[in-house]
């Protein structure tokens, strides 16, 4: 990536501790990776090893500000980055609209959204997101209930 960060080009697919697939299908594990939730998204990307790690909230924007920002940080909203870091973009990042799986386990927003953690909280129950949005064709970042699962890239 242009940052000069080493960022997963597909979701994390560990199988720890409150992470799922989506609608508990392994068909939807192989195509989105598993949904996290915060603290397991932290966990599964520490048992990468090799100095791998969930991003912060600062690095994403970073990431996102290579190829034109997030909604409240560019000109056009966010559509150029949600363009070039889909699957198939020209950042080759890969994202998927993998959804996700709300605290109570109800499964939401798949091929809607694309939901990723960062691992910056923003108290004690919630902590950042970037979501990539097809409706609106944007990418935005937005706070979170850590007990809700969504898909993880881990970066070193």
């Amino acid at each position: 990536m242009t940052d000069g960060k080493v960022w997963m080009t597909e979701n994390l697919s560990i199988n720890v501790t409150d992470s799922y697939c989506q609608q508990d299908d392994t068909l939807n594990c192989n195509r989105y990776g598993r949904l996290y939730t915060w603290k397991a998204a932290i966990l599964g990307c520490s048992s990468l090893g090799d100095g791998w790690r969930l991003p912060t909230d600062e690095e994403w924007k970073t990431l996102a500000k290579s190829y034109g920002g997030i909604y409240d940080d560019s000109d056009d909203k966010g559509k150029s980055s949600y363009v070039n870091l889909m699957q198939d973009g020209k950042a080759e990042f890969n994202a998927v609209l993998g959804g996700n799986r709300e605290a109570n386990g109800a499964y939401e927003r798949l091929e809607a959204h694309g939901f990723y953690w960062s691992s910056t909280e923003h108290d004690s129950t919630e902590a950042w997101f970037y979501n990539f949005a097809k409706g609106p064709t944007l990418l935005n970042h937005h706070t979170g209930d850590k007990k809700r699962a969504v898909s993880v890239r881990c970066i070193k």
